[in-house]
């Protein structure tokens, strides 16, 4: 029998919301990961980018045990978190015009990198200016969006566009506008976010691919180990020392 505590209806929603990925998402999370293995092979780098609350999927690919060592975090100061002091710059700066291509100059990323975009919404500017921008430097570039909001909300670029537009390929996250699962007759407004969870599972999805990929192909993927385990310092430093001109998290 299902749990109808508020706890237990959130973890439903959230599980829910995992099997709708698993089964609608399959051939998109192949996809990716054969793009980043194929990168990857070539010689190019990883990069994630993810603003406010989007960008704690995106931190959580990036420098972590299990994970491909290539994967550099695109930081845009002021939005990647809540540190930022008032929080509501974060949001406010997501709907400056012109920031992510000034971003995008002055970072390494080049021609035949790949990167992957974190936004719930896709409707501000900064990851719509920033899918565009990187793929006009020849990036190949990767959304993770939930494409409801492209139906249920205007988009706040010049363009009319959302970040969906603008992707070699998209992961629909399938979160719902306002991303609050939970509803109660005594409380005033939708709460339990799901977002996190289900993108974070995204794209770790996506990583598990990409690994397999390039082991299917006889190339060792570049995994970290953790640290906290015997001999783990020693691996992730030959790891580290082999791709160093391709990992940017160390300088």
């Amino acid at each position: 029998m299902s749990d109808r505590t508020p706890a237990g209806r959130f973890l439903d929603a959230a599980i829910g919301l995992l099997h709708r990925i698993r089964d609608e998402e399959a051939d998109s999370v192949a996809a990716a990961g054969l793009l980043l293995a194929d990168t990857v092979a070539d010689g190019g780098r990883l990069f994630a980018f993810g603003a406010g609350h989007s960008s704690l999927a995106a931190q959580d690919v990036v420098y972590r045990a299990g994970g491909l060592a290539l994967m550099n975090l695109l930081t845009v100061p002021g939005t990647v978190g809540v540190d930022v002091m008032p929080a509501t710059l974060g949001s406010a700066l997501e709907r400056v015009d012109g920031l992510a291509g000034a971003v995008l100059d002055s970072s390494p990323a080049r021609a035949g990198d790949a990167l992957v975009i974190v936004s719930l919404s896709g409707r501000n500017a900064l990851p719509v200016e920033m899918a565009v921008n990187a793929r006009a430097l020849g990036l190949k570039v990767i959304g993770v969006t939930s494409v409801a909001y492209a139906t249920r909300t205007t988009s706040r670029h010049v363009s009319g566009t959302y970040l969906k537009d603008h992707c070699d390929l998209v992961l629909d996250s399938k979160i719902a506008v306002g991303d609050a699962e939970l509803t109660l007759d005594n409380v005033p407004a939708p709460f339990a976010p799901a977002s996190t969870v289900v993108t974070t599972a995204l794209l770790q999805a996506v990583m598990a691919t990409a690994a397999a990929s390039l082991a299917d192909r006889g190339i060792e993927p570049p995994l970290l180990r953790s640290g906290n385990v015997d001999g783990g310092h020693d691996w992730n430093g030959r790891v580290l020392e082999q791709y160093g001109d391709r990992i940017f998290y160390r300088h």
